[in-house]
């Protein structure tokens, strides 16, 4: 597990990106607005896909947020703050 400090020497513990709920995720744009890295990447919402019209929030959402690169991920946490929905799920690695 990778452990670090702040600058005023609080411990803090990262939180890697692991996973966003294609189900709730209305594709705002928001976390990909405030990642500082790039990790996430919209995609339009494929008739194949795994959801369910019913499922979701906003009826008008055409795209939504996928995980691209986790392994560029720097643990910071901005796109779950930013996430109106929650739908982001982090690990500590």
């Amino acid at each position: 597990m990778t452990a670090a400090t702040t600058r005023g020497g609080t411990p803090w513990t990262p939180q890697f990106v692991e996973a966003i709920n294609p189900k709730v995720c209305i594709g705002c744009g928001r976390c990909f607005k405030v990642c500082p890295r790039d990790v996430l990447t919209l995609v339009d919402r494929g008739e194949d896909d795994d959801t369910d019209d019913d499922d979701w929030d906003d009826e008008d959402a055409k795209a939504m947020m996928t995980v691209k690169d986790p392994m560029d991920c720097i643990g910071c946490g901005a796109c779950g703050r930013t996430c109106p929905k929650g739908c982001f799920s982090f690990v500590a690695a």
